[in-house]
């Protein structure tokens, strides 16, 4: 169930792994040696990829688990000394809770890593979540004291529930903890009760403490929603509720068929009625003016294409249904996003008033962008196995850019941007409250499994 039962699926139709392993054949990636047969590439960028990943595990855990406080310190320097204020963020500490419950369970090498997930979710029982109102709060101090806005009031976010159902999900999938599957149906089910749009659908982002949406301009966005999603197909993996399935299916035609365009791209804010706020039509002017507002973010769309792939495995959905949207998703960013020169995927994008092509007018390439980009280009890979060099060649330049440009090879870990276009991230921190090593345990994780998939069955024939 769960993770198995995802891949198995994605990866039932094997004529296609054999066509695809008999296709690319003859195409050799930056540094293989010559004369290297395919399934022994792709055991080789298996076991780099599994190399990467151990080097993940030594270098975050232990040393952010606060074992005074509990939870998980949040911020490091470029060598990894804890640095400056250490507060707590709910997105951070639930995403800690699902990289160590995913490792405990794909990995027997490392099934000790459960003790972490268990220390996360103890804390995000007994510090984060709100006895009094419910949900999680959003942040707390390095002690667990709640931080209140500049208004002085308590907020709570969509975004961050979402990631706690999550990663209390993972955990129970991995320890069968009855506690864990408990508080997330409790989040669910309050989020159900005030964030759950009954006359549009979909959810609020910004609520009270009490958990009632408050006024905003745009009260919905895609951000939110599309972890909202990745949180109730990984809960209904291990919770098939009815009404849970229900907002499970009504987020995934609202991303799959209202935020995503027919472009393949995502709409990023929206109105209540679910209204996409763009400036298309606006002059040049003020679509520069707007850009913070209404962008296209590759790193998004990409990741997002394999995220609605993983709703409809839940939902026990035929992925043709969906494939044929996740397929322009990803095909999109490698056409308008795709560094020719160096590799990579930039970050943001625009089709300007008057222009013919799309503009690319952010040219950093983050480092959850470019490992969300390396296990969807696999997927497709396997999908669509008749033109090796669309899928297969982009992953096999994908992953020689992350290795130049992502990894630092002296301090470990992943810079937060490429350094061929951010030089300085060099001594930028390795560790904050927004960049955690989900994206890169997730999607290291599922590239190795896809690889050594193809690397058994072409040894095989």
């Amino acid at each position: 169930m769960g993770f198995d039962y995802q891949w198995s699926k994605i990866f039932r139709n094997g004529i296609w792994l054999v066509v695809l392993i008999m296709v690319i054949g003859g195409c050799r990636d930056q540094g293989a040696e010559a004369g290297e047969e395919t399934g022994s590439r792709q055991q080789r960028i298996a076991a780099e990829i599994d190399s990467v990943l151990n080097d993940q595990y030594q270098l975050w855990y232990p040393r952010v688990v606060d074992r005074e406080h509990g939870g998980f310190f949040s911020r490091f320097t470029y060598d990894w000394r804890p640095e400056g204020v250490q507060d707590k963020f709910i997105v951070t500490q639930a995403r800690h809770v699902w990289s160590t419950s995913k490792i405990a369970f794909r990995d027997e090498r490392h099934r000790d890593f459960e003790k972490y997930g268990e220390h996360g979710f103890r804390f995000l029982r007994e510090v984060m979540w709100d006895r009094e109102h419910g949900g999680f709060y959003n942040m707390v101090t390095h002690k667990g004291e709640v931080i209140t806005g500049d208004d002085g009031q308590i907020r709570k976010q969509l975004y961050g529930n979402a990631f706690a159902i999550y990663g209390l999900a993972a955990y129970y999938q991995v320890s069968e903890d009855r506690e864990a599957l408990r508080l997330a149906q409790k989040a669910f089910q309050w989020l159900e009760r005030g964030a759950y749009d009954r006359e549009y659908g979909g959810y609020f982002n910004s609520l009270t403490r009490e958990g009632q949406p408050y006024e905003e301009d745009f009260p919905k966005d895609y951000n939110s929603s599309i972890h909202m999603l990745e949180a109730l197909a990984e809960l209904h993996l291990v919770w098939p509720d009815s009404l849970l399935r229900d907002r499970l299916y009504e987020m995934f035609r609202i991303v799959r068929d209202t935020i995503v365009t027919d472009k393949g791209y995502m709409n990023l804010y929206f109105r209540k009625d679910w209204s996409p706020v763009v400036y298309s039509d606006s002059s040049r002017s003020l679509q520069e003016e707007m850009q913070a507002t209404d962008h296209i973010t590759f790193g998004h769309d990409i990741e997002t294409a394999f995220l609605l792939l993983e709703a409809a495995h839940s939902l026990e959905f035929d992925a043709d249904s969906t494939l044929k949207k996740a397929k322009k998703m990803v095909d999109h960013t490698i056409d308008h996003a795709w560094d020719e020169k160096e590799g990579g995927i930039y970050d943001y994008g625009y089709y300007f008033q008057g222009d013919d092509s799309l503009t690319v007018t952010q040219t950093s390439k983050e480092w959850w962008s470019q490992v969300e980009a390396l296990h969807s280009l696999l997927i497709m890979a396997d999908y669509f196995p008749g033109d090796p060099r669309r899928y297969f060649g982009h992953f096999i330049r994908q992953w020689a850019y992350i290795k130049k440009y992502m990894l630092d090879h002296e301090h470990g870990g992943w810079y937060r941007s490429g350094i061929d276009e951010e030089p300085e991230e060099r001594t930028a921190p390795k560790a904050t409250v927004w960049k955690g090593n989900y994206h890169t345990i997730r999607g290291l994780l599922r590239s190795r499994e896809l690889l050594e998939q193809m690397s058994q069955s072409s040894h095989s024939e």
